[in-house]
């Protein structure tokens, strides 16, 4: 994927959370999820009308919006429809579908024509729209509307039980909404409020280092660096086995979050992660000042998929579950807006510097990538906190406490 193509889904994702946000309060979660579809659909649709180039740059710019939404509004709905013994699976299963996607297209791209893979791509939103429609409206939306048999109807079809079962559930999502609506929320609420402001830093703090760590360079350097290990490697060969990689390491995460807790496995990430790109970093240093490189000539294959493992199973979704855990009902559609707003305009910068660091030397880029998934690591130890296993009130309650931490 080059840098000046993503740039442009960066620039248009950076402005669509503040629309997506408030339309999440305004009509529910699960229509700006469809209306995230829209926009895909209408940019492939134009993408297959296209015979200028600034209808591909437009088409480009409809689906960043696209992204926007969905980066914004999938952790709010998720976070409020799952229960909380598999709220981190559920939660770590978005960045699974980006993965699971980025390898559709990787095995169909270079095979087929560009009309045919745009077909391909077409497909998909239309299809989620279809089965989406029959999905209900998150709960907590229908709560803060003052819409409780909605409510009740939402959770039976979630749970699969009876009313009488969902009821208890009903009246503690009732109490909390009711608790965090006595003031409308907006973004002074979220600086202003001790607890809000340790949630905002902890989300906003992950997703940066999300996109500090490097993985949109690690990727675009994939196919150098399968070339750099010699075998011939066919290009088309290396991005899928790239995609498979990542696939397969964000898959653990559904297994392991509610097992392992969020904070353990982040950890391990983080130290994974700055391993890698530290080894990265040697391979590109070695390679330019030596004279013979051949004695690590083994090194970057194994860098690499460590890290997209490590990266795939930790700060590649366990972010966005946190996103959607940490805020309480009133100021959460403000709350995610400015999650997506940081992953935007971090991604935009670090795509934006790459090419002229790059320049200087690809080992300085990485390097620079080791170090800050080292301060990663620390930021998760000194700042985050643990939620595996608790309720949304109950994080509220944690984050409200002098020490978080304990």
């Amino acid at each position: 994927m080059e840098p000046v193509k993503t740039m442009r889904v960066f620039i248009a994702a950076i402005a669509a959370p503040f629309a997506a946000g408030p339309l999440a309060d305004r009509i529910g979660r699960k229509w700006d999820l469809i209306i995230s579809s829209v926009f895909f659909i209408v940019a492939y649709a134009l993408m297959l009308a296209a015979n200028e180039v600034w209808m591909l740059l437009l088409a480009r710019v409809i689906q960043g919006c696209g992204v926007g939404f969905v980066f914004t509004v999938q952790p709010m709905y998720v976070g409020e429809i799952a229960t909380d013994a598999v709220r981190g699976a559920t939660g770590s299963l978005m960045v699974l579908f980006i993965n699971s996607g980025i390898l559709y297209v990787y095995l169909i791209g270079p095979y087929v024509s560009y009309n045919a893979l745009q077909w391909c791509c077409l497909a998909v939103p239309i299809i989620f729209v279809a089965l989406f429609s029959f999905m209900p409206e998150s709960p907590y939306y229908f709560a803060e509307k003052g819409q409780k048999l909605d409510a009740l109807n939402s959770l039976q079809f979630l749970r699969g039980q009876t009313a009488d079962v969902v009821e208890a559930e009903l009246t503690t999502i009732q109490g909390e909404v009711e608790e965090a609506m006595t003031s409308k929320g907006s973004f002074l609420d979220i600086i202003e409020i001790p607890g809000n402001r340790k949630a905002l830093i902890i989300s906003t703090g992950l997703i940066a280092f999300q996109q500090l760590s490097g993985i949109t360079a690690v990727l675009f350097n994939s196919q150098s660096i399968f070339e750099s290990a010699g075998g011939g490697l066919d290009p088309a060969i290396a991005t899928i086995i790239v995609g498979c990689v990542q696939v397969g390491s964000s898959g653990l995460t559904p297994i392991i979050a509610d097992r392992i807790g969020r904070k353990v496995i982040l950890l391990i990430s983080a130290f994974g992660m700055s391993i890698g790109t530290a080894a990265l970093g040697a391979f590109f240093y070695t390679q330019k000042v030596a004279s013979d490189a051949s004695n690590i000539i083994w090194l970057p294959v194994p860098a690499l998929v460590l890290f997209i493992i490590l990266y795939g199973i930790g700060f590649g979704p366990l972010p966005w579950v946190v996103v959607g855990e940490l805020f309480p009902p009133n100021v959460k559609s403000i709350a995610s807006s400015i999650a997506a707003f940081t992953c935007s305009i971090v991604a935009f910068v670090v795509t934006l510097w790459y090419p002229a660091l790059d320049a200087l030397g690809s080992q300085y880029a990485f390097w620079l990538f080791a170090i800050c998934s080292v301060f990663a690591f620390f930021f998760t130890i000194f700042v985050a906190m643990e939620t595996k296993g608790l309720s949304l009130h109950e994080i509220q309650d944690k984050l409200k406490e002098k020490n978080h931490l304990k």
